[in-house]
């Protein structure tokens, strides 16, 4: 468990990612996917609220307030995505030997520190 930065309390899995064939899959107990779809349906409801904003001629810097505090809600997830990742998944598979999960992690640690 875990505590993003608005306070509310994360609940990770201990088993996070496997592989099926050649594809890998996340494997998140339904506590965690229903905590994420819910923090997800938050953030589709403040895009909608964002078209509405621009709809309705609102004051630019009220908009981009809005934005700001979407971009933030994604980050959170995002945030427990790589958390419950890192503790599960990658530890997994340095413990198998494999080490090109490193190369993969900063991949997406890059993508996720470009925004």
């Amino acid at each position: 468990m875990s505590i993003d930065h608005n306070n509310e309390e994360v609940i990770l899995d201990d088993e996070c990612c496997a592989s099926e064939g050649s594809h890998r899959k996340s494997h998140h107990s339904d506590k965690v996917k229903n905590n994420l779809v819910t923090r997800l349906n938050r953030i589709e409801g403040q895009i909608r609220g964002i078209k509405g904003l621009i709809e309705k001629d609102t004051y630019c810097d009220d908009v981009i307030t809005q934005i700001s505090a979407t971009q933030s809600a994604l980050n959170s997830v995002a945030k427990i995505l790589l958390e419950g990742h890192l503790k599960s998944c990658v530890l997994e598979r340095i413990q198998e030997g494999d080490m090109e999960v490193l190369d993969e992690v900063l991949v997406t640690i890059q993508k996720l520190m470009k925004k």
